[in-house]
């Protein structure tokens, strides 16, 4: 009977009898566990292809072991540790092999933030064409106004008191004393259409000999458009010290005759838009004179005694 064995009966046997071979040591690899929910178990353990009698193939176990690699805790460039799978609202391991962030969605769009920008370039472009228009505006009425200056003319003076006689100055130096008294008539004319005019004087200066003997002063008016108006000055000195002056004084037999020269400047100003636009002008008026003690009627200008600059 045991001759009769065929060869097929010992090689059904030849497995369970004992292997020589040397025994293998036994390790277990790390791989996900996804049907666990518990965040502390990051993987289970399982035996090693190399023990299971069927998995004898060993490239099988190298593609085993390579993706066993991946399977346990993950550490980041940053240097943290991650798990494979935690909790919600934490990251999850999926399938790509990487933790899935989730996304920050930001409040707004590129297209508002583009529509907001554009609104604010318009209004600053309307602002500036706002100013460049309204200053070439004024600009423009600023040129129209300057030809129209305030016309003055010399009218009359009318001397009231004049005197010359001997005296002495503050620090009792003798010398000729003068005294005149009398006021000075004037027109002015306002040829703009659009705007009024604010009349001013300098001084107004009766020179004898580059002494003044006689002044006064033109009250500050506003004159209409299109407007004349006559004003007077009141002109006055008291006893004025003559020193050398005093010894060309002709004197004759009614009186005295004395060549003077009537100085002064005229100002206008005139506010064509506000004070933003605003349009000056001065007239430096020169009149030559000759004042006669024993004759009392008014000195008259004519239109060409006077120079006006």
């Amino acid at each position: 009977m045991l001759s009769a064995k065929s060869e097929s009966d010992i090689a059904s046997l030849a497995p369970s009898s004992p292997s020589r071979s040397p025994k293998r040591p036994v390790y277990y690899v790390q791989s996900p566990s996804r049907d666990s929910n518990d965040g502390d178990k990051l993987s289970s353990m399982q035996p090693s292809p190399m023990e299971s009698p069927s998995h004898p193939s060993s490239g099988r176990h190298s593609r085993n072991s390579s993706g066993s690699r991946f399977s346990g805790i993950f550490r980041s460039s940053s240097g943290r540790k991650s798990s494979g799978r935690k909790g919600n609202g934490n990251k999850e391991w999926k399938d790509k092999g990487w933790p899935e962030c989730n996304v920050i969605m930001e409040e707004g769009s590129y297209d508002d933030e583009d529509k907001t920008f554009t609104r604010r370039f318009q209004a600053l472009i309307a602002l500036l064409s706002f100013v460049f228009l309204f200053a070439v505006f004024c600009l423009i009425i600023w040129g129209a106004s300057r030809p129209y200056k305030a016309e003055i003319m010399v009218k009359s003076l009318v001397v009231n008191n004049f005197y010359v006689g001997e005296g002495s100055d503050s620090s009792g130096v003798p010398t000729k004393m003068l005294t005149l008294n009398g006021s000075l008539r004037m027109s002015v004319y306002n040829p703009a259409t659009i705007f009024g005019i604010h009349v001013s004087s300098t001084t107004i200066n009766l020179v004898y000999s580059e002494i003044p003997i006689a002044t006064g002063q033109l009250k500050k008016y506003y004159q209409p458009r299109k407007s004349h108006r006559t004003v007077s000055m009141i002109i006055e000195g008291n006893k004025v010290p003559l020193y050398g002056a005093g010894s060309s004084l002709t004197f004759a037999q009614t009186g005295i005759v004395i060549p003077l020269t009537l100085k002064f400047e005229i100002r206008s100003r005139g506010n064509v838009v506000g004070k933003l636009v605003r349009t000056k002008h001065r007239r430096q008026i020169s009149c030559p004179l000759v004042i006669d003690s024993s004759s009392s009627k008014p000195i008259k200008f004519k239109k060409n005694t006077c120079t006006y600059d």
